[in-house]
């Protein structure tokens, strides 16, 4: 069997940093880990030709050459998906797809035409489509409500990427989450109870890459890292001495929930291991938005407290912000960007809330009538407006959203959030614990980032020096850090405008469309 996988383009979105990867030479940020996770799974015997489209299209050849296309895809990836699985069915090529966006809503994956459905996950799923192949058959779903152990999972085929044209690489620990945040599809798509692979698994795939000659930054691509504190502090002790003895080779960031300020140990671990940062899902200060949406863990304790504390434990801090909670009071956009400037949160995520399918919050509005249609077109995009009606005006949310990303990477108000961030940090000693750049590219993104801030932009160029000799004399140790952040302020600083003219596009044309006028009558009629 030749194989032909394909992973879809992303859009200009904020995790996207197309600028940024264009100024360090690099096509990507990270690569796609489900799918070559699956093409692990394939008989040994199959031939595969494999495209990341973020770094390089197939060619015609490739689809001539080829008896079977496989597409993964998340809910952002539509457009391009779309795309991908009507070109196969017009090249009469079967055509086989899954991930996190046809296993949350399989009709569109059919509607545009796929064969086969892979959904859930793949180690449950690609055996029973590859006994389906044998026997001849040209079409099918296949789903499992078991979850699987993850100890069997294979080493992804790492060997299949162009690792040069990525910023990190990716490996993934657990899956699921132990928490029941109600606007979140983790849980419905990995379950609540965490599932985690053994040290020396995870250890493999490390020296997999290590192998093979990656030197850098990795994603530990996990929802909630720590979900399993037990079993991810047994995996800590174990890497500690392999990264001791393989001399750092990598740095690493992941995502954990904020209750990992609760826990000294754990944070002493993720520092001597070689972690340099974590995104934390902070949604909101406002508390009672957190009770409203299940978000429990983020009111045991101050938020801010929290962020300072693993500031002082080393990590670097990214964040997840949401405006439109139901009940959200006037307001929330300053809140947050008054605690943006608090925590000096350089790169703060804020989006606009959406309803994902098989959520709790999807079910509740769904039964409240409350979905702007009776599909409620998610689209997986922070700048996009809601997809059902909130309890405040959704003029006053867009405009709280377009403030907000405005002011947050106004780039004089970024790049002082960088290095307060910076500064704030307290490395260790024993090793540099900082942001990797991939050999070779680092001096191209030190050259690039000179020309743009230090020389390019007058309204900034004072404040660059200025804060790069803050750097060198008080956190040397810091400088691939800072240097990195404001390389990526290139991509934000053209990702707001962006925001900007999408909201406010959005806000002229969709609040005349019958589905929104119906659905605000409706709401009115409840409430």
């Amino acid at each position: 069997m030749k194989v032909l996988l394909l992973y879809p383009q992303f859009p200009q979105s904020f995790w996207s940093y197309e600028r940024f990867v264009e100024i360090a030479g690099l096509k990507a940020v990270i690569p796609p880990l489900g799918i070559i996770t699956i093409a692990a799974l394939l008989p040994p015997d199959w031939e595969i030709r494999f495209h990341d489209r973020n770094v390089t299209c197939e060619t015609e050849t490739d689809w001539n050459w080829c008896d079977l296309v496989i597409i993964s895809a998340m809910l952002v990836q539509k457009p391009d998906f779309q795309n991908l699985i009507q070109k196969a069915v017009r090249l009469g090529k079967t055509v086989a797809v899954g991930g996190p966006y046809p296993t949350s809503v399989p009709q569109d994956a059919l509607d545009f035409g796929a064969n086969f459905l892979i959904l859930d996950e793949g180690e449950m799923t690609i055996p029973p489509f590859l006994e389906a192949l044998r026997h001849g058959e040209t079409q099918g779903i296949f789903r499992s409500i078991d979850k699987p152990d993850v100890t069997q999972s294979p080493i992804p085929r790492f060997d299949l990427l162009k690792q040069d044209a990525y910023f990190m690489m990716a490996i993934q620990f657990s899956r699921g989450c132990p928490f029941n945040c109600e606007f979140c599809d983790i849980i419905s798509l990995y379950g609540r109870k965490p599932r985690t692979k053994e040290p020396d698994q995870a250890l493999a795939e490390l020296q997999t890459l290590y192998d093979q000659g990656w030197r850098g930054s990795l994603f530990i691509v996990d929802d909630n890292f720590i979900g399993n504190q037990r079993n991810v502090k047994r995996f800590l002790r174990e890497l500690i001495p392999w990264m001791q003895q393989h001399n750092y080779p990598f740095s690493f960031i992941t995502e954990a929930s904020v209750n990992l300020a609760e826990d000294n140990e754990l944070l002493q671990l993720m520092g001597e291991a070689g972690f340099y940062a974590v995104f934390l899902g902070i949604e909101t200060p406002d508390q009672d938005s957190l009770q409203l949406t299940r978000k429990l863990q983020n009111t045991r304790n101050p938020l801010v407290e929290a962020c300072h504390k693993i500031n002082q434990a080393g990590l670097l801090i990214y964040a997840g912000f949401i405006l439109g909670f139901d009940g959200e009071r006037t307001g929330a956009g300053d809140r947050i960007q008054a605690f943006v400037e608090q925590t000096s949160i350089p790169q703060p995520m804020l989006g606009i809330l959406q309803a994902l399918p098989n959520t709790a919050l999807w079910e509740r509005l769904k039964k409240e009538q409350r979905l702007i249609d009776s599909n409620g077109h998610p689209t997986g995009d922070q700048n996009t407006l809601m997809n059902f009606i909130p309890t405040r005006p959704i003029t006053e949310i867009a405009k709280e959203y377009v403030q907000g990303i405005w002011t947050m990477y106004e780039p004089e108000n970024y790049l002082r959030r960088c290095l307060q961030q910076c500064l704030k940090i307290t490395p260790l000693k024993h090793h540099q614990q900082t942001m990797k750049f991939p050999v070779g590219k680092g001096l191209r993104l030190v050259a690039q980032l000179i020309w743009h801030q230090g020389i390019r932009r007058p309204e900034i160029r004072g404040q660059f020096w200025h804060q790069l000799w803050i750097i060198l004399l008080k956190k040397p140790q810091a400088l691939n850090m800072y240097l990195g952040l404001c390389a990526a302020g290139e991509h934000f600083w053209e990702y707001r405008a962006l925001a900007k003219e999408r909201i406010t596009q959005q806000m002229a044309s969709d609040l005349h469309k019958p589905a929104v006028t119906l659905a605000a009558k409706k709401l009115s009629i409840l409430s």
